[in-house]
């Protein structure tokens, strides 16, 4: 099988020192400049250092409905499950590792499944609402296989007790015997190339009307990792959080700015962690 890891950068200081300059000082300008970036089939043939993949699962029907960018109009569709906030928060997640890094990427977004091994082409890939996700027994085992050969997967937007349980459930079919540990402010992954010592809980966009950072009983955000056996993060889990959210809506002009720096500046580290790791 092949899979992926020689990833390597080019200098990744490029626009940081300017700050993030993310969406929320020109909404029109940056909403054009979405728009114009190609479908996913005009570019699926790119060649690029980095790819930025999502993870399609099969749906156990548990959970809240979505939406990805169209809510309201644009292109897109209602969904739930693998694809909430599909593509906007990727695309916008892309915009910003563009803007402010110089790593090569693919301008567009792409969906992988575990139903073949394509994904071991891919060596980052994400995941949200990983509360509804169920895997059978050969997607399980190709999932692991993934992560152990190198991959890197990180899991966003479930909140509260009962979804950690049925998360949990899942993970505990793709690796059963890899504690899950708490990260500390000082563990590389916040250090790669933001620090970020200091992080709060990231809110989705609900908080623009009900002023809760929280949803559910998931009152305190949690950063969990699972590792290899060399020590290297395998699974970065963002628990009572929401940064997809804060992706997509980081354009709207009610949604605090606070919040979608910090959100993407954990993205784009989990990126450079996962490259060069």
């Amino acid at each position: 099988m092949r899979l992926l890891r020689s990833c390597r950068l080019l200098a990744l200081s490029g626009g940081i020192a300017c700050g993030l300059l993310i969406l929320q000082g020109d909404h029109a300008a940056f909403s054009q400049e979405l728009r114009s970036l190609p479908d996913v089939t005009e570019s699926s043939g790119d060649k690029a250092e980095f790819y930025w993949s999502r993870l399609r699962y099969t749906s156990s029907g548990y959970g809240e409905s979505g939406y990805g960018y169209g809510y309201g109009g644009g292109f897109g569709f209602g969904f739930f499950g693998w694809s909430r906030d599909y593509p906007k928060a990727d695309r916008q997640m892309l915009m910003a590792l563009k803007r402010l890094t110089r790593v090569q990427m693919r301008p567009t977004e792409q969906v992988v499944d575990l139903d073949s091994d394509d994904i071991f082409n891919y060596p980052w890939v994400y995941a949200v609402q990983v509360a509804n996700w169920t895997f059978t027994d050969a997607e399980a085992k190709r999932l692991r296989e993934y992560l152990l050969k190198g991959g890197f997967l990180m899991v966003d937007d479930f909140h509260g007790t009962l979804d950690w349980q049925r998360f949990m459930a899942g993970m505990r079919q793709v690796l059963p015997n890899r504690p899950v540990e708490e990260l500390s402010d000082n563990d590389e992954i916040f250090h790669v190339l933001f620090d970020l010592s200091e992080r709060f809980q990231v809110p989705g966009e609900q908080y623009v009307w009900s002023g809760r950072t929280y949803e559910k009983d998931g009152y305190i955000p949690r950063w969990r990792a699972i590792r290899d056996d060399k020590g290297r993060i395998i699974v970065a889990i963002c628990y009572n959080m929401h940064l997809g959210d804060a992706w997509e809506w980081a354009d709207m002009p009610q949604y605090p700015e606070k919040f979608a720096s910090l959100a993407y500046r954990v993205g784009m580290n989990y990126i450079i962690y996962g490259m060069t790791h």
